[in-house]
C-alpha cells in the first residue's frame, strides 16, 4: 500500500546558520527534502521531535489520502489532535481524505516545569503587528500571553530567492519588535516547493517553523487574518488555511498553537497600532509588488489597508509613498469572498463614523458589482 514516509535527517551547521530537515519520500517513489534553517544561535530553541514535519505534511497525506509513516519521534497528543483536525477539513474540502499517521516512538516532549514562554509569527504586517503590540503592552486581559519574540519566515511571503528584500523587511521586523521589547527571530523554509493550495495549507506552514522552536517556547501565536464577524460570508470564509477552529488541532500537550485577534476586525487592528509609532513608519502589507520589502501602493491589500485608516480618521501612514483616489478603488480587480468581507467591514464602519466621501461611494459601487459576482457564483 502506498505511504507517506518521513526520515529525520541529521542537523547540519554551517556559517552560522543551522538547518534541520526530514527527506519525505512520497508514495514509495519520490524524494524530497523539507528543510528549516536558523541562525545557529537560536540553535537551544529546537526540537528534536518530528511534529514540526508531521504538521508540514499532513495536507500533502489527505491530498493524496495515503497513510504517513514517521521514523522518529512524534508527540501522541499531537496525532490525537490531528485526527481531529483531518475530520473538520474533509468536512469543508470533499477532495482532502482522512489518513493515519503512526510513528516509530510515540512520546510527549518534556517541559521540565519550564517557564511559560510565547513566540508569535511576525510578517510585519497589520495583523502581526496588532497580535505584537497588545500583547507586549498586556492589553489582552485574561488572554494575555508572555510574549517574548517574533518570528519572521523565509520563503512564504518571500521567495527564497529575494533574499535581499527578505534581509530589508526583516531589519524593518527587528526595528519595530525592538521598540517593544521583543526580539526577532527569522527563520527560512524550502516548504512551498512542495506544491499545494496556498489557501489551504498556509497555516501548517505558519505552525510547524513555530513548533521547530518548542524546545524554548510553549506556545506560538497565529495573528488571525480573518475576523469572526466576517467567517460566515457566503458560508466559505470559515475554510480559510488559518482559522480558530482548526489552528488549535495543530497543538500537542507541550506546544500550544493559539489563533490570535480573530476579535477585532483588520480596521479595529489599525485603530490600535495607530498608537505605535515604528510600526506606521515600518508596516509592510504588500504582497503583490515588485520590491517585497515595502508597499507598492497600488495592489488590493495596499489599497485597502489605506482604507482601513481613512475611515477611522487617520492621515496616510508614513509606510505608504503615496495616497489613493477613487480611480485606484474603481480599478481594483475582483475581490474574493475573504476580501470582499473586509471591504464591506469598511463600509459599516464609515457609516457608523458618518462619512461620505467621494471615496466611499467608490467602494460602494466597487462592493456591489463584486456581491453580485459572489451572489452568481454561489448559484453555479
Amino acid at each position: 500500500m502506498s505511504q507517506i514516509h518521513i526520515w529525520p535527517e541529521p542537523t547540519v551547521k554551517s556559517n552560522d546558520l543551522i538547518t534541520v530537515s526530514a527527506t519525505i519520500e512520497i508514495l514509495n517513489q519520490e524524494r524530497n527534502s523539507l528543510w528549516y534553517r536558523l541562525p545557529d544561535k537560536h540553535s537551544s530553541l529546537l526540537t528534536s521531535s518530528c511534529d514540526p514535519f508531521v504538521v508540514a505534511t499532513i495536507f500533502m497525506a489527505m491530498t493524496q489520502g495515503v497513510d504517513v509513516v514517521v521514523h522518529g519521534e512524534v508527540s501522541p497528543s499531537l496525532l490525537q489532535n490531528l485526527t481531529e483536525f483531518q475530520t473538520v477539513w474533509a468536512c469543508w474540502r470533499s477532495h482532502y481524505k482522512q489518513v493515519e499517521i503512526t510513528a516509530e516512538v510515540e512520546r510527549e516532549q518534556p517541559t521540565n516545569n519550564r517557564t511559560s514562554r510565547t513566540i508569535s509569527t511576525f510578517s510585519g504586517g497589520v495583523d502581526s503587528c496588532f497580535t505584537a503590540f497588545r500583547h507586549a503592552k498586556k492589553l489582552c486581559g485574561r488572554v494575555q500571553r508572555p510574549l517574548e519574540a517574533g518570528l519572521m519566515i523565509h520563503g512564504l511571503d518571500i521567495r527564497l530567492h529575494e533574499q535581499q528584500y527578505f534581509d530589508n523587511a526583516a531589519q524593518k521586523s527587528r526595528a519595530t519588535l525592538a521598540s517593544l521589547g521583543l526580539e526577532l527571530i527569522t527563520m527560512a523554509t524550502n516548504f512551498r516547493s512542495f506544491k499545494q493550495d496556498w489557501e489551504d495549507v498556509f497555516g501548517v506552514a505558519i505552525a510547524s517553523c513555530l513548533m521547530l522552536l518548542q524546545g524554548g517556547y510553549d506556545s506560538g501565536l497565529i495573528p488571525s487574518s480573518v475576523p469572526y464577524q466576517e467567517m460566515n460570508l457566503y458560508n466559505e470564509i470559515i475554510s480559510y488555511g488559518s482559522n480558530p477552529i482548526t489552528d488549535s488541532l495543530l497543538s500537542s500537550r507541550s506546544f500550544q498553537i493559539i489563533h490570535d485577534g480573530a476579535g477585532f476586525t483588520r480596521t479595529e487592528k489599525v485603530k490600535q497600532i495607530a498608537q505605535w509609532q515604528e510600526a506606521l513608519q515600518n508596516l509592510r502589507v504588500c504582497w503583490q509588488g515588485e520590491q517585497k520589502d515595502r508597499n507598492c501602493g497600488h495592489c488590493e491589500k495596499c489599497i485597502r489597508t489605506i482604507l482601513n485608516f481613512r475611515v477611522v480618521g487617520l492621515g496616510l501612514p508614513h509606510c505608504f509613498e503615496r495616497d489613493i483616489d477613487e480611480r485606484d478603488i474603481l480599478s481594483l480587480p475582483v475581490l474574493n469572498k475573504s476580501i470582499l468581507g473586509e471591504c464591506v467591514s469598511i463600509l459599516a464602519t464609515a457609516k457608523t463614523n458618518s462619512i461620505s466621501n467621494s471615496w466611499v461611494t467608490a467602494l460602494e459601487e466597487y462592493v456591489r458589482r463584486n456581491q453580485r459576482n459572489a451572489i452568481s457564483a454561489s448559484k453555479t
